[in-house]
């Protein structure tokens, strides 16, 4: 558990972009670079058989599109396009010029829209440290807003929020396009809702040459907060934008029976970047673990699912119809 934290830190820590630089060994070839990079993704990144890529096809395919005359702009415009086959914004190019991501949060429709919620559901709303939040429904209904965990926040903001949401039927916890964070907030702000040690799933780390190769399973528990908990209903409102530290948060939520998935699958994220430099002084990061439920499943890179599939509606946008069908759950 101890090695899970810290691997686990590496990466969501500070926005989850820390990466482990290697030596720079200054070459400029294309076809150098090219081939140091594909190896390093082959020999280290953990997604391979999840997401059924055939990366020997992949170097065949964007290989022959260099040659040791062809521009940095062009070595970086090939090397992204084979990372981006990997399909996971945890594997980026990075070089003074241009960043590359694939970005998931494409792959579905946008179901959050900040004004619907702020203008026609929480007009008159507190904003404690990280957290926007309101009643609901005559009051039986607690609403907060988490917009990264990237921001911080205390004991004593916690303690405030839940104290006043106590005597509600239910609290709604938005995390719709929460791109992730501090890896520290998740157990922070899971421990609220736990009255004992509870296991939530487990990390597997690439360790060997075959694609198959991972390490054994560590075990991720969350611990209850020595602060006021809330042990009633808790609706998670998730979607393609729940990406890295919300998507491991949605995991961790799946084995906690009072929390319930509303919305669309988050977008993934659940692995672990490492990442290095090429010769040529450009940085790269890819995945190089999982996470897995307490069933063993490994969904956390495709997307956690929602337990209760609901979509906005953009035709009307004085309702949403995901936050609506939370009020829903919890007040019937």
């Amino acid at each position: 558990m101890r090695y899970l934290y810290i691997i686990l830190a590496i990466f969501f820590f500070s926005s989850c972009e820390k990466i482990l630089f290697k030596k720079d060994r200054g070459s400029v070839d294309p076809i150098e670079n090219f081939d140091y990079l594909w190896e390093e993704v082959d020999k280290k990144y953990s997604y391979f058989e999840l997401k059924n890529v055939d990366w020997n096809q992949v170097r065949a395919t964007y290989r022959p599109l260099l040659s040791e005359n062809s521009s940095e702009e062009e070595l970086f415009n090939v090397m992204a396009s084979m990372l981006n086959e990997l399909r996971d914004d945890h594997t980026n190019l990075i070089t003074p010029f241009n960043v590359s991501k694939y970005n998931v949060s494409l792959n579905g429709p946008k179901n959050y829209r900040v004004r619907t919620i702020d203008e026609f559901y929480i007009p008159n709303a507190w904003q404690t440290g990280a957290f926007k939040h309101d009643f609901l429904h005559n009051g039986e209904v607690g609403y907060i807003r988490y917009a990264s965990f990237m921001s911080n926040f205390s004991n004593s903001q916690m303690n405030l929020i839940l104290e006043r949401y106590k005597d509600t039927k239910g609290i709604i916890l938005d995390l719709r396009e929460n791109g992730g964070g501090s890896i520290f907030n998740v157990p922070a702000l899971l421990g609220r809702f736990v009255e004992g040690k509870t296991h939530v799933g487990y990390s597997i780390t690439r360790n060997g040459p075959n694609h198959n190769d991972f390490s054994e399973r560590e075990d991720f528990y969350i611990t209850p907060s020595s602060g006021i908990k809330y042990t009633k209903p808790v609706i998670v409102l998730i979607d393609r934008g729940s990406y890295s530290a919300t998507t491991l948060f949605a995991l961790a939520a799946k084995a906690l029976p009072q929390m319930t998935l509303v919305g669309d699958a988050t977008g993934g994220g659940g692995g672990l970047p490492n990442g290095g430099q090429l010769p040529n002084g450009w940085t790269y990061r890819f995945s190089v673990s999982q996470i897995l439920d307490l069933q063993g499943n490994n969904y956390a890179e495709e997307g956690v699912p929602a337990d209760i599939e609901v979509a906005f509606d953009w035709s009307d946008l004085t309702k949403d119809e995901i936050l609506d069908r939370a009020i829903e759950e919890i007040t019937n």
